[in-house]
């Protein structure tokens, strides 16, 4: 399939997909050129079923999980030598609609403003939150936004080169608004369709009532509750934005509601606010990467493999 003219490379990466997983990945393959899958050790049925989708030459298997950047640039380099101008980047988890890649297509051809487009995500629902698709208007046209999800996201490979790719240190969460910024920087526009073009989970957010009021929490694993904690400190930290040690503030700020609603309402509260904390010291000094923790005093310092990418 070719959309205006110009090919286009879908790019999922992976790590242990669930049994529903072929039906969203021909959804995505029914609407490009080519789709290549990176896939981030995954094992058992999940690593068969794998094999068992595609060709091995479009199925990049890691020996380790190496996180969603260091996926999603194996995946844009693939592309990249095989000829394909434009990738759209895909979650494993996300369900697109039947028209996606022809929409954001559409979106790209029809953009009049000033700025070229660097990236064009799609707009979303979470199926965790309950929002009804009926409550979303199939409005023609894209906003300008700070930053997109990479799932669902069209962008230029020749930009992704230009700007050294996605930033593969930090590993999970936050590698989408960190890429959105550098692309914005770099005098090009980030934008996102008004349409509501698939569906997606985010964490596992659940409504909650406490003092008569209702309010919704993520419920990340302890893991993600690391780097969410560490990027986002390191991330205000460069951001320039926040003169004066501004940034810390606004850190302690957002950790202060993280913590709340994690002694609240979720469960494995002491692993998660340990992962806070150790995020917040991490992000303090600078330290990136993969996460490291001691699992017992026998096996300190030894590496853990991060939780589920969505």
């Amino acid at each position: 399939m070719n959309l205006a003219g110009r090919k286009i490379c879908a790019v999922v990466v992976t790590w242990n997909p669930d049994d529903a997983f072929p039906q969203r990945l021909e959804a995505i393959r029914a609407q490009v050129d080519c789709v290549v899958i990176v896939d981030n050790a995954s094992t058992g049925n999940s690593a068969a079923m794998l094999r068992a989708l595609c060709p091995s030459h479009q199925c990049l298997r890691n020996d380790e999980n190496l996180g969603v950047a260091s996926a999603l640039n194996l995946g844009v380099t693939w592309a990249d030598a095989h000829g394909y101008p434009r990738v759209v980047l895909f979650d494993q988890d996300t369900q697109v609609d039947d028209g996606l890649v022809e929409r954001l297509c559409d979106e790209w051809k029809a953009w009049s403003g000033t700025a070229p487009i660097g990236v064009l995500g799609a707009r979303f629902v979470d199926v965790r939150r309950h929002v009804s698709l009926a409550q979303c208007a199939d409005t023609a046209g894209s906003d300008a936004v700070d930053w997109v999800i990479t799932s669902g996201s069209l962008l230029l490979v020749e930009l992704w080169r230009k700007l050294g790719g996605f930033r593969d240190d930090l590993f999970i969460d936050f590698v989408d608004t960190e890429f959105c910024w550098r692309v914005r920087h770099s005098g090009y526009a980030v934008l996102r369709t008004r349409a509501v073009l698939m569906q997606h989970a985010v964490g596992a957010y659940r409504t909650h009532r406490l003092l008569g009021r209702t309010t919704c929490s993520s419920h990340h694993s302890a893991d993600r509750r690391y780097y969410m904690t560490r990027n986002f400190i390191i991330l205000l930290r460069e951001s320039g934005n926040y003169p004066a040690g501004g940034w810390l503030l606004r850190g302690m700020l957002a950790s202060f509601k993280s913590v709340k609603r994690i002694l609240f309402f979720e469960q494995d509260k002491r692993a998660k606010l340990a992962a806070v904390i150790q995020g917040w010291y991490h992000g303090l000094r600078n330290r990136t990467g993969p996460r490291l923790r001691p699992l017992s005093p026998h096996h300190r310092g030894a590496a853990f493999r991060v939780s589920r990418l969505s």
